[in-house]
């Protein structure tokens, strides 16, 4: 069975630190290089009216359109927070063809809007749709315990259990007993990437010199190989966060 590329990106809105300048040109170089089959994005704007009106090189078409250009055949965007300027979400990109998909609202205050995008995508000669959940959960403890029930609920409701089965992006999990892992994923039998080979997910912010655990992958009916994390001062010049990706085998 052939190998799949992950990567998880929370992409900052396509600006730099403090929004001074537009980096969703270097963010599409970077992913190009990094070769994923599927791409997990967070904070992805699907419009911005005054970006557009104040930075003379803004993409004229949504940051996930831009990005997946040519190099992925399809895309999802789940629309999270609306404002007066614009909205954004989430997005999962994709070298093969997304059948399904689905944005659930998990927000738990209205200050914080928060959403699952959940894609079945149709892997050239595997029998199941790949299940594939992006993430940006809240940033408060109570708040994402709940999400990560509604997730966890989900996915009981909906993916079969023998279904492959994918869910990343940015848990915001502060917490040094990583609750992410022992709250969703271990109750429906997932593992973590970075757990699975080196015992403790990876460090993923700030960009420049990883500290917190924030981003994580999570999978079921994979074996994983060639984990790594994409950090240093080129990528803290496009984001707060590393990118993360992972080769995944199917069972």
């Amino acid at each position: 069975m052939p190998q799949l590329r992950v990567a998880t990106y929370n992409i900052h809105k396509g600006l730099s630190f403090f929004k001074r300048r537009v980096v969703i040109h270097e963010v599409r170089d970077r992913l190009r290089a990094i070769g994923a089959d599927l791409v997990f994005l967070q904070e992805v704007l699907g419009i911005h009216e005054l970006h557009a009106t104040r930075h003379r090189n803004w993409p004229q078409e949504p940051q996930y359109e831009f990005l997946a250009d040519e190099v992925w055949r399809d895309f999802a965007y789940g629309r999270n927070a609306v404002y007066d300027a614009g909205h954004h979400g989430n997005a999962i990109l994709s070298h093969f063809p997304i059948s399904r998909w689905d944005n659930e609202d998990v927000s738990t205050h209205r200050f914080e809007r928060r959403g699952l995008l959940h894609c079945e995508i149709a892997v050239r000669d595997w029998t199941e749709p790949v299940h594939c959940i992006c993430v940006h959960l809240g940033l408060a403890a109570r708040g994402r315990s709940r999400q990560l029930e509604w997730l966890r609920q989900r996915i009981e409701r909906l993916v079969p259990a023998r279904a492959p089965l994918i869910v990343a992006g940015d848990f915001n999990d502060w917490h040094w007993r990583h609750k992410a892992t022992h709250e969703f994923a271990h109750p429906l039998g997932m593992h973590e990437v970075f757990e699975l080979t080196h015992g403790v997910p990876a460090r993923s912010f700030p960009a420049l010199l990883p500290v917190f655990r924030l981003d994580r992958i999570y999978t079921r009916g994979f074996r994983v190989h060639n984990v790594r994390v994409h950090h240093g001062a080129a990528w803290a010049r496009m984001s707060d966060h590393a990118a993360l990706t992972a080769d995944l085998e199917r069972l």
